[in-house]
């Protein structure tokens, strides 16, 4: 199994608005992919930010390609992602799972 990684942050403010769009795009994205296993959603607020940790899992690289493309480095953005977040970071980290709860 791959755990992909993704980081971003929003205004404070726009914290649960940023979330309920997650929900509407990605969240909904990863989750109708054929070989995502769910993942979390991890939010902290701290000095006028809401960073967020997405940290999803696949079965296999080709489950993630069916996601992301072909670059699987890349992160993928929505229409409002550029409004919300406060950067668009680039790329993604995978790692593998070696243990789990």
């Amino acid at each position: 199994m791959i755990a992909r990684l993704w980081r971003g942050a929003t205004a404070a403010e726009r914290g649960n608005e940023y979330h309920r769009y997650l929900r509407e795009t990605g969240l909904k994205e990863y989750r109708s992919t054929p070989g995502n296993r769910g993942g979390y959603v991890l939010r902290r607020t701290r000095e006028g930010r809401a960073e967020f940790l997405l940290v999803t899992f696949w079965d296999s690289w080709e489950a993630i390609r069916r996601f992301a493309g072909d670059d699987v480095e890349k992160a993928v953005y929505y229409a409002k992602d550029r409004e919300l977040l406060l950067s668009l970071e680039p790329t993604v980290d995978h790692y593998e799972v070696l243990e789990g709860p």
